[in-house]
């Protein structure tokens, strides 16, 4: 886990990045669909407004925290897309000024945090760190939705690490999440980053080990690509068996991308 600061830091620099795409967009534009079924570049945005606005009510204010939770138990089906739909209802300025007055807020709260502070959220509690890394990699994910949807193409950075790390280390909840054992023994990833450094996570001599693009794993990771269109290599059958369900974010198993197409790859 990186230094907080470090993290807060990143988180702030990510969301920017994406900012800059949305923040000169025309209102049609807004509308435009994104790989996400039935989702365009609006509730993408409304979305990251709204887990931002919720990870800072688990950060400032414990009980209204609970009671959101309570309405998530009792519509787990509908509640994230129904936040999402009342966001993108908005006009689109008004959707931005709460995005950014909330991740601002939320910043604050994690900056001001002390030093073994845990906060509540969708299972275990969670650090200040975990909670950014979270967010960082829900940020870049939703923000690479919108970037599909623009025909953009985004240049890896070196935030992609936090990604990475929390793919790797929710290796056995994408397995639980979908009633399956994790294998008993750790997996090894060994990655290249968008900077040609290697990052590696897991012990060296782990009989199981994927290796590839940085970029590649993380796009899996978030299920924002198939299997099939990385450079990613599994060693091991556990190992390959993990990158058909990896998955770094919390809540039900994802349905994931489908394969391209040979037309697609033209």
């Amino acid at each position: 886990m990186s230094d907080p600061v470090v993290l807060l830091d990143d988180l702030r620099d990510e969301s920017d990045e994406l900012d800059r795409l949305v923040s000169e967009l025309g209102e049609e534009e807004w509308k435009a669909s994104t790989p996400a079924p039935g989702w365009t570049i609006a509730h993408q945005i409304a979305h990251l407004a709204w887990t931002d606005r919720t990870a800072l009510l688990a950060a400032t204010d414990a009980d209204a925290f609970a009671a959101e939770t309570e309405k998530a138990l009792a519509a787990p089906d509908r509640f994230v897309g129904e936040g999402a739909e009342e966001g993108a209802a908005l006009p689109p300025a008004v959707l931005l000024d709460r995005w950014r007055a909330d991740r601002a807020r939320l910043q604050e709260a994690l900056r001001a945090a002390p030093p073994g502070a845990r906060f509540p959220w969708y299972g275990p509690p969670m650090s200040a760190s975990a909670l950014a890394t979270a967010r960082l990699m829900e940020t870049w994910a939703h923000g690479q939705d919108v970037a599909d949807a623009l025909g953009v193409v985004r240049a890896p950075t070196a935030r992609l690490r936090h990604v990475a790390w929390i793919g790797h280390r929710a290796r056995d909840y994408a397995y639980l999440v979908r009633g399956e054992q994790p294998p008993a023994e750790p997996f090894r990833v060994e990655l290249v980053s968008p900077g040609g450094e290697s990052w590696t996570y897991g012990p060296e001599g782990a009989a199981q080990k994927v290796t590839g693009p940085a970029l590649d794993f993380c796009l899996l990771v978030t299920q924002r690509v198939h299997r099939d269109d990385t450079a990613l290599v599994a060693h091991g059958p556990d190992a390959a068996h993990w990158l058909t369900l990896a998955q770094a974010f919390a809540g039900p198993a994802g349905a994931g991308r489908p394969a391209r197409t040979p037309s697609e790859e033209a």
